[in-house]
């Protein structure tokens, strides 16, 4: 039986990792490192800090990225890709040229016999209504439509600078603190949504840039993936447990 592997915020092409490049080739040896023990990958959002796909035209970069992505799935490895709040503007690029599986939704799915729910996490249960507003502005097509009509000179330029203040405008250019059970948005919303949907085992989510694994129940755990920019964590389930590992180069053995 082989692991599947869960990761998530990478925010590769992000202005404001000054390690950007050594940050990418730290990831694609990873991937390149579970590469004949994984049967799945599942990408948990915001791996660029600013995606956007015109007609025939997508952003520059991330070589080594996409060609370790499509090796995997060349090698019959799922890889699922989920939009996050920062690469929420994917086409079919992804899974023309690379052919891993995109999602835009929360995903309730069934792996070695148990269900796990797996989503970026924006958007779920944050109180934010400023996030919320912008949130849903992004998702708009209307917006979309004028965006594209943009030169992408301008309109990459435009998306890099944004994400670049909009992470140094963080303390250390680091999300907030866990604030603990009973205040983190994505823990009440997990909690909530788990009396509706009791039968299932984990939750998985990216987003929050923090390392949590908390037992919500006895037959439940939910988990928030760290990321790449700092932690280099990730979780591996063999089919009987869900471990929340870091990568260190040549130690790894999950």
């Amino acid at each position: 039986m082989k692991n599947v592997y869960f990761l998530s915020d990478a925010h590769l092409g992000s202005r404001a990792i000054p390690h950007s490049r050594t940050q990418e080739r730290r990831l694609v040896n990873f991937l390149d490192s579970i590469k004949c023990k994984a049967s799945a990958v599942y990408l948990l959002g915001d791996m660029f800090d600013f995606w956007y796909e015109f007609r025939l035209v997508v952003p520059k970069g991330y070589t080594r990225f996409l060609g370790k992505l499509s090796e995997l799935t060349d090698l019959g490895v799922e890889v699922h890709f989920f939009t996050g709040n920062h690469d929420i503007w994917c086409g079919d690029y992804l899974e023309k040229e690379c052919g891993v599986i995109l999602h835009r939704q929360p995903l309730t799915t069934e792996i070695y016999g148990k269900t796990f729910y797996l989503a970026h996490g924006d958007g779920l249960g944050d109180p934010d209504r400023k996030f919320k507003f912008l949130r849903a502005l992004f998702h708009s097509h209307t917006l979309q439509t004028l965006f594209s009509a943009i030169h992408p000179r301008w309109s990459v330029e435009l998306g890099l600078s944004w994400a670049k203040q909009s992470r140094l405008k963080r303390v250390d250019g680091r999300e907030p603190d866990y604030q603990g059970e009973q205040h983190e948005p994505l823990v009440l919303y997990t909690k909530s949504y788990l009396k509706s949907h009791p039968d299932i085992n984990f939750f998985i989510y990216g987003h929050r840039h923090i390392e949590l694994d908390l037992l919500l129940t006895s037959k439940t755990r939910m988990m928030i993936l760290g990321d790449w920019i700092n932690s280099f964590t990730y979780a591996v389930f063999d089919g009987e447990h869900l471990f929340l590992e870091n990568f260190i180069e040549g130690e790894t053995e999950l």
